[in-house]
């Protein structure tokens, strides 16, 4: 006789849903990967790079390195670091629409930090691809050393390189993505070995772009150019007064007092 556990399991595999097919990788501006299909972005919709202030030379620098890779040059991995809220994350995805915008063959790729060892299947559905891909990993972090060495083995050095269309774009807190912690460097028998490890990944990324806090100048300036781009009415003395309130400076909370703005007035931004 049949086990009832195995009928039950062979019953709900015939009820599941099929997994979805993958997306087309020619077909759309933006993906997601989740270790194991890729799927179109449901919509993508960057802020335009120009309303983006106060980091120009981040802008120049992100934007030439992505016209390379979208015309099948040599371009770097980058790694954009620094204070939370400063437009890290909304410059890749603004980098990426400004490409497509020109007519560059270029898509996003976003996928989950917790699924980096599936990352090579990524690349493998990628090769050959006539198009180019930004594969962006947004606010990664490790705890030690030891987690971040999968990464730092597809970066480079890891047996089966990545596609030449392919390049990875990190966003993160802090710069050596690895905290130095004074504990871990007091156990070991060369300490100075643990310290060049959790720098070793940072290196390996061609490009890192540092992004610091944000002053009360540059944040009225934030909100005035986002109030320019809604016709919305600017107020700096208000502005000000949002972010005392929310206890921070930043390019999000210009954005989040631009739409309480825009919700005071019955405007969509």
């Amino acid at each position: 006789m049949t086990d009832p556990l195995l009928r039950i399991a062979a019953a709900l595999d015939r009820i599941a849903p099929p997994p979805p097919p993958a997306a087309d990788p020619l077909a759309h501006p933006a993906y997601g990967w989740d270790g194991a299909t890729l799927r179109a972005a449901r919509s993508f919709a960057p802020v335009p790079i120009e309303r983006l202030v106060g980091i120009d030379a981040q802008k120049a620098a992100l934007t030439a390195n992505l016209d390379r890779l979208a015309a099948g040059a040599a371009a770097h991995d980058v790694l954009l670091w620094g204070a939370r809220g400063t437009g890290k994350s909304a410059l890749v995805k603004a980098g990426v629409g400004a490409v497509q915008a020109a007519g560059g063959a270029l898509a996003l790729v976003e996928a989950s930090a917790t699924s980096l060892d599936r990352l090579p299947g990524l690349f493998a559905l990628l090769d050959g691809v006539p198009r180019a891909f930004v594969v962006f990993l947004d606010d990664l972090g490790f705890d030690t050393p030891a987690d971040g060495r999968a990464l730092r083995s597809l970066l480079e050095g890891g047996a089966e390189g990545r596609p030449a269309n392919v390049r990875l774009v990190v966003t993160a807190n802090r710069r050596h993505l690895v905290p130095r912690d004074l504990s871990e460097q007091e156990s070991a028998i060369n300490p100075r070995d643990v310290i060049d490890d959790s720098l070793a990944l940072a290196d390996r990324f061609g490009l890192s772009l540092g992004f610091h806090v944000v002053d009360q100048d540059h944040y009225v300036a934030i909100v005035e150019r986002y109030c320019t781009a809604y016709d919305l009415p600017f107020d700096a003395h208000e502005a000000v007064g949002w972010a005392t309130k929310r206890g921070s400076r930043s390019g999000r909370v210009a954005w989040q007092y631009v739409t309480d703005l825009a919700g005071r007035h019955g405007r969509a931004v």
